[in-house]
């Protein structure tokens, strides 16, 4: 299955409390990731907000397009876009691009 890696910059002085937001995600949020075919979802954040985001997908467009499309994601991206530095007025899923992978050890 394809992996997908992003990064985004959490605002510094939030990552604490991004953290916590996250320790106790929406069970409706982590279905509706599910069925969009989001796989093996993880993020990782650094104490100067770098954040790390990894998922495994058929297609990460079409997943991406099926979050959208939900109504849980519409108010988990309007809770979470306050996190985020350098957003430039997307949504936090929109300011996702995946870096190119250059190596893989299976």
């Amino acid at each position: 299955m394809p992996r997908v890696c992003f990064l985004l910059k959490v605002r510094a002085d939030r990552a604490e409390e991004y953290r916590e937001r996250h320790a106790d995600v929406w069970p409706e949020m982590k279905q509706a990731l599910s069925e969009s075919g989001w796989h093996n979802y993880s993020l990782f954040l650094r104490e100067d907000g770098l954040l790390v985001g990894y998922l495994e997908t058929d297609d990460f467009a079409a997943a991406q397009r099926a979050m959208a499309a939900t109504e849980v994601n519409a108010r988990w991206q309007a809770a979470m876009g306050e996190y985020f530095e350098a957003l430039d007025g997307a949504r936090p899923d929109e300011a996702m691009r995946p870096l190119t992978e250059v190596f893989h050890l299976p």
